[in-house]
Formats: structure tokens, sequence, C-alpha cells
């Protein structure tokens, strides 16, 4: 069961991945700053808020990143 469930999420993540590759530098660093604050928040603060907190203040960020 473990195997299944690591194979899907690896699929999962190369899916999204791939998607990804004819978006712009800017919405780039938004979606890589909403990644890493949303986890950010997750270590951080450990709730649902938090996480969302961080996604939105990280893709806020990563999105001025380079202006």
């Amino acid at each position: 069961m473990k195997k299944t469930v690591k194979f899907l999420g690896i699929v999962t993540l190369v899916v999204a991945l791939g998607a990804c590759s004819n978006l712009s530098k800017t919405q780039k660093n938004t979606a890589i700053g909403a990644a890493v604050g949303g986890v950010a928040g997750n270590v951080i603060g450990g709730s649902t808020g938090a996480t969302l907190g961080g996604a939105a203040l990280g893709g806020l960020i990563g999105s001025q990143v380079g202006k």
C-alpha cells in the first residue's frame, strides 16, 4: 500500500511540473513562492490557516521578485 501511494505521489508531481513548462518567469516565481510559503507556514504554524497564509504571502513575494 505504501509503495502505491508513493508511486501515485511521484506521478502526480511529474504531471504537475510538466504543466508548468510554458509559464512566464513571474508565474514560475509566484508558484515557487506559494509552495515554499505553504510549507514554511505549515512547519511554523502547524495549522491549515498558517499553511494558507504562508502560501499567500509566499506567492505575493514570489511574484515581486525580479521586478
